[in-house]
């Protein structure tokens, strides 16, 4: 169903069957439902992303980063203009992409999300590359996901230490 003119293309309800033809990276997530606008260009499935205002590649983690990205601004109440998707940081002379950056109120980083592809096993190697992330932007929380786990921890910076949460923070608590 095309609902824009301006982009061409049609709209998928995560609880829906992809229309015929669509790739089948786009399986069902343990995330809400969302609507989101895809497109065929030049043989390539597109997905456009929100944060970023363009249509990006499809891939198995884009989907994934897409949902989490609808999850934090719908159900954790983010406004989109405090959220970065693949922004770049320098971890030593490295150049490194978190794959979503949430900040606070006060434009300082409070959220970094790393997202895998469903099949990927969320593991210690996953939790070891967020928290080098993190050694540059010094967050408070943490999260990683697959979209069918999702793990989040707060970081106590003073202490060096950390405690899984039962729940990913929403906007609020990111402000405190």
């Amino acid at each position: 169903m095309n609902k824009s003119n301006h982009f061409p293309g049609f709209f998928v309800r995560l609880s829906e069957m992809p229309p015929p033809g669509v790739n089948r990276i786009m399986r069902e997530l343990n995330l809400p439902g969302i609507d989101l606008r895809l497109r065929n260009k030049e043989g390539k499935q597109e997905v456009f992303d929100v944060v970023r205002k363009r249509h990006v590649r499809l891939t198995a983690e884009e989907w994934v980063r897409q949902h989490f990205l609808h999850f934090l601004i719908n159900q954790k109440k983010v406004p989109p203009s405090l959220i970065a998707a693949e922004t770049s940081i320098k971890y030593y002379n490295l150049s490194k992409r978190c794959d979503i950056v949430v900040y606070n109120r006060t434009g300082k980083p409070a959220l970094i999300v790393e997202c895998k592809a469903p099949e990927i096993e969320i593991s210690q190697e996953v939790f070891n590359q967020v928290a080098m992330y993190n050694m540059t932007l010094k967050v408070k929380f943490l999260v990683v996901t697959n979209g069918l786990e999702h793990y989040s921890c707060a970081i106590d910076h003073e202490k060096g230490s950390f405690l899984f949460l039962k729940d990913i923070p929403d906007f609020e608590e990111m402000n405190i």
